[in-house]
């Protein structure tokens, strides 16, 4: 053990000041208002005012030296102490899981790692309570079963990916159908009921989406559901729209920033000799075979199809906010052609393979009394693609 007067600070006579091991309260409030209360180990961010079991408000916090104290205890022997051990730049808040782990640990977790776990959780703060009262929204969350399990979203991915907005509360409004059978015409039907039951309540005279007039949608469920909630939100109030992401370069919900931009090309692959009779193909996120629609779209329907212009369709296309914006600009696009070439059809047939957020705007996306009518077709393996819901054009809810 080290016998160097660790703790003592020259004064510049034989008289050294001994240094209070106590970090000054005035410092320490400091330090909990730069950190929020939350606990500056990367990845970990507890909120160290709430009991993790109870949820009992409390003090749990415990303010750690990234430079020791003492020049024997982790990290204290640094060829650049700080002058002062107690000043900012050398404390982090941390929870007493992390702190027990950075000083039992002090050669993995050396000072310029800690230094940099401070620095990015600080301007985390910094940056997300700089947000005004004016970028406030409603989460929305439609879920049901997919491949048979409840996919569950956490509140801290949905913080992320809202950002710089902010959720009005940590529930929001949540449609869940997860206890119904989708996959037959009666299961359909209870939870076109359901969607219908909470979009009434969402839009209702005095819940909070009058007020703060903008929703945020995070939904993961079968594509023809998708289509009916997005054909029955209201366009009169703004909605972003989320994809869930597999890989780990960010939280999973939070819209990519750094990847080449997407372009989509509408064509028509095969033209009928009916001009009621349409078909879309969306081949985006796997392509769709001319040979794979059924028998009964034969020669007298034109076939259109919407795919990737500048990369062969892959599950994993959908990365940026942009890319969901230039689809919904081409496929309005195709809408307003597909009216002034076809006239005021009741209905086109569509054939699918593609994301949530893509799913939900080809119903948002339609106007009423002029765009006609979805019918939504589903695939699977065994049994190729099957009729699965009629999605009108004119079932928007109208707010003020």
């Amino acid at each position: 053990m080290s016998s160097k007067p660790h703790n003592k600070k020259s004064t510049g006579d034989s008289s050294p000041v001994v240094l209070a091991r106590k970090v000054p309260d005035k410092i320490q409030k400091m330090l909990w208002g730069l950190t929020a209360g939350r606990c500056e180990f990367a990845g970990c961010n507890k909120d160290l005012f709430e009991h993790s079991v109870t949820l009992l408000a409390g003090n749990f916090a415990q303010v750690a030296h990234i430079v020791a104290f003492r020049e024997d205890g982790p990290r204290g022997d640094d060829d650049k102490r700080p002058e002062h051990v107690h000043d900012l730049e050398n404390l982090m808040l941390l929870c007493p899981e992390c702190h027990k782990l950075i000083d039992d640990r002090p050669t993995e977790f050396t000072r310029p790692t800690l230094k940099s776990y401070k620095r990015d959780h600080e301007e985390r703060v910094r940056h997300v309570t700089s947000f005004g009262p004016d970028l406030k929204t409603s989460i929305v969350q439609l879920k049901a079963l997919i491949a048979g399990q409840p996919v569950a979203i956490p509140i801290s991915h949905i913080y992320d990916a809202v950002a710089p907005r902010w959720p009005t509360d940590r529930k929001g409004c949540v449609i869940d159908i997860t206890a119904i059978d989708v996959e037959d015409s009666a299961g359909t039907s209870a939870a076109v009921r359901k969607i219908d039951k909470e979009l009434d309540r969402l839009y209702a005279d005095g819940m909070d989406v009058e007020s703060i007039r903008h929703i945020s949608l995070f939904a993961l469920a079968p594509i023809h559901l998708l289509t009916y909630l997005g054909s029955r939100m209201s366009d009169k109030i703004p909605v972003d729209f989320f994809q869930r992401h597999r890989d780990e370069s960010g939280s999973p919900w939070q819209w990519r920033i750094s990847d080449t931009p997407v372009t989509y090309r509408a064509h028509c692959i095969r033209p009928g000799t009916d001009k009621s009779k349409v078909a879309l193909v969306l081949s985006l996120s796997g392509v769709i075979p001319d040979t794979a629609l059924p028998k009964g779209v034969d020669e007298t329907y034109h076939v259109y199809e919407i795919t990737l212009a500048n990369t062969t369709p892959h599950r994993d296309f959908l990365r940026q906010r942009g890319d969901l914006e230039q689809f919904r600009k081409c496929y309005r696009s195709f809408l307003a052609q597909l009216t002034q070439d076809h006239g005021l059809i009741s209905e086109i047939q569509v054939y699918p393979a593609v994301p949530a957020p893509v799913a939900t705007v080809l119903g948002y996306d339609l106007l009423p009394k002029v765009h006609p009518a979805l019918r939504m077709f589903d695939y699977s393996r065994e049994n190729g693609f099957q009729e699965r819901l009629l999605v009108e054009s004119d079932s928007r809810l109208t707010t003020a």
